[in-house]
């Protein structure tokens, strides 16, 4: 989920995470190399050409305030477009994706928190984006994975919330990271339709004025420090069934492109960066290696199917991503318990040491993934 981190912690791994570019910018508004600059500060967000053509667009983004900030291209019903979050004060990220004509609202979050400070943009009638047969392929296969990592989903899910429902404290534990694992792989996907994820898998330091905390992480605590399943907990579970049903039938309608896909395996290692790897995100169950796990497998899921595109665009980058996917897989495997794929052992006992060695691993591969929707639109 998003919205996880204090403002100091998310600067820490902004800091690692986000690409640094520098580009100057012409007269109409858009950089050197043709991307619209946006500036983002604590109290505005400033987008430096309110109209562009249809197609491949590209963002220059510059965080001149404070606070870690996050960028949204957004439909007019809030459903997100494509994002790029944990820009740390006085970095640079850019930002790839496949835009149709229409309005949209690119919105700053300063502190990445709340609905943002926005800008109406119109993406005018242009030349459609370029799409290879092996584009078409790539996303036809993505939406075909994204599909069944929600139909899995559902089974585990009611495992899960069965045994809550019973009351059986030990056996809700034991199937509440497995019913992770689907939505953790494709969380962006999810993340797109803007209300699921806050109700799904929100933190309670992630919550919003007036919102009730529903979702995993509710009873995540229920469970692991308040040791107790009562009337509320019970029909949350319900809650959470219904929820995670409803993002099962929209999975289907989601806006998946090249470029959607190589942004979302970005943003599934910010999600380790700055939820995993703190510990923060299974603060209670300690189970976040799980997490960790499904959101490497989520993301290297794209770069496999973005490969034949991207190899001939930017071979070397495609070999690095091949050598550091290896790599932050083989330090995974490290931490397994009793050799099955998804025990691991608890967060808790994983020493700084160790995680600061996860954390450089993680930072390796989310630098050159940040590159490869510009390597699949080249």
């Amino acid at each position: 989920m998003r919205v996880r981190l204090s403002v100091l912690t998310a600067a820490a791994a902004a800091v690692a995470l986000t690409a640094v570019t520098g580009c100057a910018e012409k007269a109409d508004g858009k950089s050197g190399d043709g991307a619209v600059r946006v500036t983002a500060e604590d109290d505005s967000c400033e987008v430096s050409k309110k109209d562009f053509p249809a197609g491949h667009v590209e963002l220059d983004i510059e965080n001149k305030g404070s606070k870690v900030t996050e960028v949204y291209i957004l439909f007019p019903d809030d459903r997100i477009v494509t994002e790029r979050e944990n820009i740390g004060p006085g970095t640079r990220a850019r930002l790839t994706a496949e835009v149709k004509a229409g309005s949209y609202e690119i919105a700053c979050k300063p502190g990445m928190k709340g609905d943002g400070i926005r800008q109406k943009v119109t993406v005018t009638g242009g030349k459609a984006a370029r799409r290879s047969p092996e584009m078409d392929a790539a996303v036809a296969a993505y939406r075909k994975y994204a599909q069944a990592q929600a139909d899995e989903t559902l089974p585990k899910a009611r495992v899960f919330t069965d045994a809550v429902k019973a009351g059986d404290v030990e056996a809700a534990k034991k199937a509440y990271a497995p019913s992770r694992i689907g939505w953790e792989r494709t969380e962006p996907v999810a993340e797109s339709f803007g209300d699921i994820d806050p109700k799904v898998d929100l933190r309670e330091d992630g919550l919003e004025k007036g919102q009730k905390w529903t979702g995993w992480h509710r009873l995540e605590k229920a469970l692991w420090q308040d040791r107790r399943i009562g009337p509320e907990e019970k029909a949350l579970a319900d809650t959470l069934i219904k929820d995670l049903t409803d993002w099962q039938k929209k999975v289907g309608t989601a806006e998946i492109t090249p470029t959607s896909m190589a942004n979302g395996a970005k943003e599934l290692l910010d999600e380790v960066a700055t939820g995993k790897v703190t510990g923060e995100e299974e603060r209670y169950s300690h189970t976040d290696l799980v997490d960790f796990k499904a959101n490497v497998e989520g993301a290297q899921k794209s770069h496999e199917l973005l490969k034949p595109v991207a190899v001939r665009n930017d071979p070397k980058l495609v070999a690095e991503l091949d050598r550091q996917f290896t790599a932050l897989n083989t330090l995974l495997d490290k931490y397994r318990a009793n050799g099955t794929t998804y025990d691991f052992v608890s967060y808790d006992t994983v020493g700084k040491a160790q995680r600061k060695e996860l954390s450089d691993a993680v930072n390796a591969l989310a630098e050159p993934l940040s590159k490869l929707a510009a390597a699949v639109v080249k």
